[in-house]
C-alpha cells in the first residue's frame, strides 16, 4: 500500500487520466474530489462490497435452480 500526505487542494495523479484531489478537511472527515473517465466506475467501498455480496448470492441462487432443474431432466 503506498501512503501519502496531501494538503487540502493537493492531489495525486493514477496513471494519466485519474485525478484525485483533497478538497476539504472537517472534523476528521475527508473530501475527495475525483475526475477521471466516465468509464471508470468509482465506488465507495461499502458500496462496493454490498453490491459483490448481492452479486454472489444471485450466482448461488442461480446455481441452485439450474442444480434442481438438472435433477428433473
Amino acid at each position: 500500500m503506498l501512503i501519502l500526505n496531501r494538503k487540502i487542494n493537493e492531489s495525486i495523479i493514477i496513471e494519466d487520466n485519474i485525478e484525485i484531489k483533497i478538497l476539504d478537511i472537517v472534523d476528521g472527515k475527508i473530501k475527495l474530489g475525483i475526475e477521471a473517465p466516465k468509464d471508470i466506475r468509482i465506488l465507495r467501498k461499502e458500496v462496493y462490497d454490498e453490491v459483490k455480496a448481492e452479486n454472489e448470492a444471485s450466482i448461488q441462487s442461480i446455481e441452485n435452480v439450474l442444480d434442481m432443474i438438472r435433477g428433473k431432466i
